[in-house]
């Protein structure tokens, strides 16, 4: 009893808390098209604050000072920190505000190469003479045929065990098979011994190697809409098939992003290539935009299954 309540204690700590003792509250990395790229020169925390004067997103100016500050203490302790999982407005806001800094190394993994999601190694030079494995891959496979399960479904069964959503990456459904996930390395043996069923679906947990990984294109369907205007609250419960009304609830409760970013209000502006999120509901794009005759928009919305 007394061995099950001191490892049920550290391991409530790595459950709930956001950060790892090491590791400082938002990374940075080289951002591509969308992929997670090595190698890149950050510096100390001297010109933190001219760099964040620079950032277009006014909710990633704090993410980013964050970054400067480990690129500071990284550089002062001949240290490597490790981030948790970042979104990719992080890290291109992080790009800006670093890209002319220097004396610190930084590397980005996600697992594969066209990783959405990722974490950062960041370090003296001196200090990172090889990469770390900071990332994981598990295999979540049961018969899906019957219950098809979407993205939110594996993230919300992932997140019932327990887990803050930082420590989990990328998602790669693999239809009636299941699906894989990225994942801290400490959460490995947790999971695999915790997560059993998604929707009503039971399931098994594996460790894989990262070799292993199966990713291709996300698979996308496209239907338009013709709204009055281009506010989040019109597209959005077109994109969903929700009421506005019930959309409107869901901003309320903070469970609408645009471009990763909670929407506070339903009068957001949203333009050709945002990405608005409901939670376990999914994620659609805005694709084209086009003024009709009448003055209306008819809008191009990109669904991710």
């Amino acid at each position: 009893m007394a061995a099950a309540v001191a490892l049920a204690s550290p391991l409530r700590r790595l459950l709930r808390a956001p950060h790892q003792r090491r590791a400082m509250p938002a990374p940075y990395f080289f951002f591509s098209r969308g992929r997670c790229s090595a190698a890149l020169v950050v510096a100390g925390a001297g010109a933190r604050d001219s760099a964040v004067k620079g950032s277009v997103d006014r909710n990633a100016a704090e993410e980013v000072r964050n970054i400067l500050d480990m690129a500071g203490r990284a550089s002062q302790r001949r240290d490597v920190f490790h981030t948790n999982f970042l979104t990719p407005p992080i890290i291109k806001e992080a790009m800006l505000a670093i890209e002319n800094l220097a004396d610190i190394k930084a590397v980005a993994q996600g697992g594969y190469p066209q990783a959405e999601r990722c974490r950062i190694s960041v370090g003296h030079p001196d200090s990172m003479t090889s990469n770390q494995d900071i990332v994981a891959a598990l295999s979540i496979s049961g018969n899906f045929r019957l219950e098809p399960c979407s993205h939110g479904d594996f993230l919300g069964a992932i997140l019932g065990t327990g887990i803050t959503r930082e420590k989990v990456g990328d998602i790669l459904l693999q239809g009636e098979r299941g699906a894989q996930v990225l994942v801290d390395p400490e959460l490995v043996d947790y999971l695999t011994s915790t997560l059993e069923k998604v929707g009503k679906v039971g399931v098994s947990c594996t460790q894989i190697p990262l070799l292993a990984l199966e990713y291709e294109p996300p698979r996308t369907k496209s239907f338009k809409t013709v709204e009055s205007s281009l506010r989040v609250d019109a597209l959005a419960s077109a994109g969903f098939k929700i009421s506005r009304t019930k959309l409107a609830s869901l901003i309320g409760a903070g469970d609408v992003r645009v471009n990763w970013t909670p929407v506070l209000k339903n009068g957001v502006t949203l333009k050709s290539g945002d990405v608005v999120s409901v939670s376990g509901m999914g994620r659609l794009k805005i694709g084209e935009v086009v003024t009709t005759r009448k003055g209306k928009y008819a809008v191009e919305l990109i669904q991710y299954l």
